[in-house]
């Protein structure tokens, strides 16, 4: 069965983006903190350049994906990932479609009817492998919804002060996590936690 993993680069002190939607800071560790590549595929392809643990980890947590579930500002900042996303077919939450879109030759698919929808043609698109979730907003409706088997949180080694918080919006608590796997990298500790139990509906 599917699992749905929780995939984002946070500050230390809890930010994802900036007050601007600014990704730079928590995403660099991407581009500048090592000298192994490691190619992310997709219609839209980028290079990374990571220190060898982190390219190791990013290999056995891409290799476990088939799908990607997102919302609408992440698709918008990531221009549609040219189509193709590189997890595979990328589910988006969203209100409205957006003009020009489904295209012809995209995995790239529309949801209107809500978390619980998305996760379920996620899933069903990943065919047996897990789903990758990415966006705040997005990480925190499957948090409080109870549809989230775990989080992968890379901790870029800065502090925001302000922006976008990734734990902002939570009813869903206590989210009791397991022990967390942990791997060093450089400029950036990756962390794997399984999400045991959530107590919907409560605030935190």
């Amino acid at each position: 069965m599917s699992k749905v993993v929780a995939i984002m680069s946070m500050s230390l002190d809890g930010y994802v983006a900036d007050r601007n939607d600014g990704v730079a800071e928590v995403f660099d560790w991407y581009f500048t903190s090592g000298d192994v590549e490691f190619p992310t595929g997709g219609a839209d392809p980028m290079t990374f350049k990571v220190s060898g643990p982190s390219a190791e980890h990013l290999r056995g947590l891409w290799s476990e994906l088939g799908a990607v579930l997102t919302g609408r500002r992440t698709f918008d900042v990531a221009q549609g990932w040219g189509g193709n996303h590189a997890w595979g077919p990328a589910f988006v939450l969203t209100h409205h479609i957006p003009a020009g879109w489904p295209r012809p030759d995209s995995t790239v698919h529309f949801v209107t009817d809500g978390i619980e929808s998305a996760v379920n043609q996620a899933k069903a698109a990943a065919a047996g492998k897990a789903v990758g979730v990415h966006g705040a907003d997005t990480i925190q409706q499957c948090l409080n919804a109870g549809l989230l088997d775990e989080l992968h949180i890379d901790i870029a080694a800065v502090l925001l002060g302000s922006g976008v918080r990734l734990f902002d919006h939570l009813t869903g608590t206590p989210a009791v996590l397991g022990n967390p796997t942990v791997t060093a990298g450089v400029g950036v500790t990756h962390l794997r936690y399984p999400v045991r139990s959530i107590t919907p509906g409560r605030g935190s």
